[in-house]
């Protein structure tokens, strides 16, 4: 059961964070609460399993990129969390998150890379590569975006 404060920031995060210097102490005034109770309450909200995941979406038309592509990498088990680090690391990476191979499609680290232009996204997958000695990936380029929304649980 949620308190009337959880569902509150939950409605207050559910959608486009403020594109500010401090964002959570906007949305806390907003909320006529302070900060670090808006943060608490996100914490609680994480460790009971409620907010499950909490992230941001880069709409890279808007920000200057002209290229963007999903590279899925084959990298051996025992060193995804290790690469997975290095990668999200680089600054060219919005997104850097596992998932289960199958025998058609072995890749199972994904990284979504934003560049200016196709050669310079196969150039920055290129350099991840020999940083990593991780030499088998595949880039899927974007052609077209269809669909960039977040979930809504709760009406503000």
């Amino acid at each position: 059961m949620l308190t009337d404060l959880e569902r509150k920031v939950i409605a207050a995060v559910q959608g486009n964070l403020p594109v500010c210097p401090q964002p959570y102490l906007e949305i806390a005034s907003d909320l006529n609460i302070s900060e670090a109770l808006l943060l608490e309450t996100l914490e609680r909200l994480c460790k009971k399993g409620v907010i499950r995941r909490f992230g941001a979406t880069l709409r890279h038309q808007k920000s200057g990129f002209k290229a963007n592509a999903m590279v899925a990498w084959r990298v051996e088990e025992d060193r995804v969390d290790q690469v997975g680090e290095i990668f999200a690391s680089c600054e060219e990476v919005s997104h850097c998150y596992r998932r289960n191979p199958t025998r058609e499609w072995p890749y199972n680290l994904y990284t979504m890379v934003h560049a200016n232009d196709e050669p310079a996204c196969k150039s920055i997958a290129r350099r991840m590569s020999k940083q990593t000695a991780v030499d088998e990936y595949e880039l899927l380029f974007s052609r077209k975006e269809l669909k960039k929304t977040s979930m809504e649980y709760f009406a503000e």
